[in-house]
């Protein structure tokens, strides 16, 4: 994570996944097990699988959520996915982002159940090279210069608590000739994600 926090949970490792049909229910059987940060296509995920315009992967996992986390807000990270992903919590739906390049985060804390016990589900939708988005140089027929689809969570996944208010980056300005160096930190409010 950015900044030193004190506590934060990675969620990298072995998840379930299955392959639907574009826009059918979410799986209640799993196709096997997937290697998160790794795209399905890939050998180091553990499937090495197409996946296509026409169909959606679908990650799943259980976490533990411990009182420590749940005294602040709870922000759960994307590294990266490609290219759109909807996030559930407890099959409640969290936020959608759209961008397979950029990290992302979702405040999850009033999707939680009581207990430790948390569910996590991902749907990725990835039209590669047939689909409006930004893609670089994948294509589902690579050839020469081009690259093999890249789809699914392919970054780092991490749980992190945080207060109402929180720094996510710091701006440092130097200023040679006065020999200062002036820090401007970014502050964000966790509900406002």
């Amino acid at each position: 994570p950015q900044m030193t926090r004190e506590y934060w949970v990675n969620l990298n490792g072995t998840w379930q996944y299955a392959l639907v049909n574009k826009g059918a229910e979410p799986p209640t059987d799993f196709d096997g097990e997937i290697l998160v940060p790794f795209a399905i296509e890939s050998a180091l995920s553990g499937v090495g699988k197409s996946v296509g315009k026409s169909k959606e992967l679908w990650y799943h996992r259980e976490f533990e959520v411990d009182r420590a986390m749940r005294k602040d807000n709870l922000l759960l990270h994307f590294g990266a996915v490609d290219w759109e992903a909807e996030v559930f919590i407890n099959g409640q739906s969290v936020g959608i982002h759209r961008g397979g390049f950029d990290p992302f985060f979702f405040e999850i804390s009033d999707a939680l159940v009581s207990g430790k016990a948390q569910t996590l589900s991902v749907r990725v939708w990835d039209p590669t090279d047939e689909g409006p988005q930004p893609r670089g140089k994948q294509v589902n027929d690579p050839r020469g210069i081009w690259y093999t689809p890249v789809t699914g969570i392919w970054q780092t996944v991490w749980l992190e608590p945080v207060p109402d208010q929180y720094i996510t980056s710091l701006k440092s300005t130097p200023d040679l000739d006065k020999k200062q160096l002036t820090i401007q930190p970014n502050v964000m409010h966790a509900k406002a994600g």
